[in-house]
C-alpha cells in the first residue's frame, strides 16, 4: 500500500490545526478580511498515552476491534494500527479516565509500536491529549510490522507487560477525525462496493474538491441571507427516543425557492450552507468510523405549480454523492401529497439506487417521527413540524453577522 501513503493522495492544503472552526479574527479587524469556515475534519491525529500506573491490574474498560482480519484486509488499509475502540464500557474505568473514545487506534505499547504502516505526519504537528499533568514520557519506536498475527502480538504484548508489573503498562492511542483518511477510506470503498482502485480515485477526487472547497467565506450576502432566514440549520432533539439517532439538517425548501425566485441567492449558496452544517453534524458523530446525519426537507406550501428546482437538487446531489458517501442515515420529505409525491420520485430519478433507497417522501407525520426519532406528541403539542423545528435548532452565531 506504499502507492496510497505516498502517492495517491494530492497534497495536504488543509488549514493548520485548530480547535475553532470559524476563522472570525478579521471581524477584529475591522473585516479586513472574509471571515471563514474551515473543514471540521484534520489530517494529523491527535495523540494519548494511557497509564496503568495508579491501578496495574485493571482492564481498560472498553472493546477492542480487531482490524487484522484478511476478510477486513481491503477495509482496513488505511487504518494506522491493528485494534480500533470499538466501544467505551460504561463505569470508572481507565478508558473513561483517560478520555478514551470510540475510533481511537493503538499505536504502541510501552514504546514498541504495533504499526501497519509508518507515519505520515510530523510528531511537532499532532496534537497531544493528555492533559498537561497527566503527560506521560513514553519514547515511541515506530515499529511497522506486517498483518497476519499482529493483533494477537499486541494483545500478547499487553498481558506479558502487565504480568511483570514494572513497569507499568502505557498504551499510545493515535484518533483520527470523522474525515481523515483512516476513517473515511472504508466509506468511499463501500460507496465503490469494495472497489479498490475506484474508491482510490473517489478518495483523491474528493481530497483535491476539499481542497478546492474549503475555506468557504461567511459573509457573502447568499449565504447570510440563508443562514439568517433559517432556511437551513441544524436540529438537535435530546431525548431518550432520539439518542440512537443522527441529528438532522433541516431544510425549508419554500423559503430556499423564494430567496432563489428573488434573486437573492443562488444554487452556490444553497449547496455551501448544505456543506456547512453537514460538516458540523457530522463532527460531532459518537463514531467517526461511521458518521451519519439525517435530512429533512420540508415542503410546507410547496405544489407541483411552484416546482422543484430540479438544477439546484443536482448540484448539491453532485457534491454530496461523491464527497460525503454513506453518510446519509435517512431524507425525510413532508408533507407530500400523492400527485406531488410521483412528481417528486420522477425528478429525482437522477440519485443512485443506494441512496434512494434512503429516501422517505410522506405525507404521515407518524413516519416522519417514527424515521427520525422524534416524539409525534411534542412535534403536536408545539403546534407543529416548524414550531417544533424552531424549538430545535441550533445554529453558531459565529456564523451570523449583521
Amino acid at each position: 500500500t506504499s502507492a496510497i501513503h505516498k502517492k495517491s493522495y494530492p497534497p495536504k492544503t488543509y488549514a493548520p490545526p485548530s480547535s475553532k472552526l470559524f476563522d472570525t479574527s478579521a471581524i477584529h479587524k475591522k473585516m479586513s478580511q472574509p471571515a471563514l469556515f474551515h473543514s471540521t475534519s484534520k489530517d494529523v491525529p491527535g495523540l494519548l498515552d494511557i497509564s496503568f500506573a495508579s491501578d496495574p491490574k485493571a482492564g481498560l474498560g472498553a472493546q477492542l476491534v480487531n482490524c487484522d482480519k484478511p476478510s477486513d484486509a481491503d477495509a482496513s488499509m488505511l487504518c494506522p494500527g491493528y485494534a480500533v475502540i470499538g466501544k467505551v464500557l460504561p463505569g470508572d474505568t481507565v478508558a473513561k479516565r483517560a478520555g478514551v473514545a470510540v475510533g481511537d487506534c493503538i499505536v504502541a505499547v510501552n514504546g514498541t509500536g504495533f504499526r501497519r504502516f509508518a507515519t505520515d505526519y510530523k510528531p511537532d504537528a499532532a496534537i497531544k491529549l493528555n492533559a498537561d499533568d497527566d503527560e506521560e514520557e513514553v519514547e515511541l519506536d515506530h515499529r511497522v510490522i506486517s498483518a497476519g498475527s499482529a493483533y494477537d502480538d499486541l494483545l500478547g504484548k499487553i498481558k506479558s507487560v502487565k504480568a511483570a508489573g514494572d513497569p507499568p503498562l502505557v498504551l499510545s492511542l493515535e484518533r483520527y477525525d470523522w474525515d481523515a483518511q483512516p476513517n473515511s477510506w472504508r466509506r468511499f470503498l463501500e460507496a465503490r462496493d469494495g472497489n479498490v482502485p475506484a474508491a482510490m480515485q473517489m478518495a483523491q477526487e474528493h481530497q483535491a474538491w476539499r481542497s478546492k472547497t474549503f475555506p468557504i467565506e461567511l459573509t457573502g450576502p447568499g449565504i447570510q441571507k440563508i443562514l439568517k432566514s433559517k432556511a437551513v440549520s441544524e436540529i438537535h432533539v435530546d431525548s431518550k427516543l432520539s439518542e440512537d439517532f443522527p441529528p438532522t439538517v433541516y431544510v425549508n425548501y419554500g423559503a430556499l425557492v423564494n430567496l432563489q425566485s428573488a434573486g437573492e441567492i443562488t444554487s452556490e449558496d444553497v449547496t455551501n450552507s448544505f456543506v456547512m452544517f453537514t460538516e458540523r453534524m457530522l463532527r460531532k458523530s459518537k463514531d467517526p468510523r461511521h458518521p451519519k446525519t439525517c435530512q429533512f426537507i420540508d415542503l410546507t406550501d410547496i405544489s407541483i405549480t411552484t416546482g422543484f428546482r430540479v438544477e439546484s437538487l443536482k448540484k448539491i446531489y453532485g457534491v454530496f454523492e461523491p464527497n460525503y458517501p454513506e453518510t446519509l442515515y435517512r431524507m425525510v420529505m413532508y408533507p407530500v401529497s400523492t400527485m406531488l409525491g410521483t412528481t417528486a420520485r420522477a425528478l429525482l430519478s437522477f440519485v443512485n439506487e443506494k441512496t434512494q433507497k434512503k429516501f422517505l417522501i410522506t405525507n404521515s407525520l407518524e413516519e416522519v417521527c417514527t424515521e427520525l426519532g422524534w416524539d409525534k406528541a411534542e412535534v403536536d403539542e408545539c403546534g407543529g413540524i416548524q414550531e417544533f423545528m424552531a424549538k430545535h435548532e441550533e445554529q453558531s452565531t459565529m456564523m451570523v453577522f449583521k
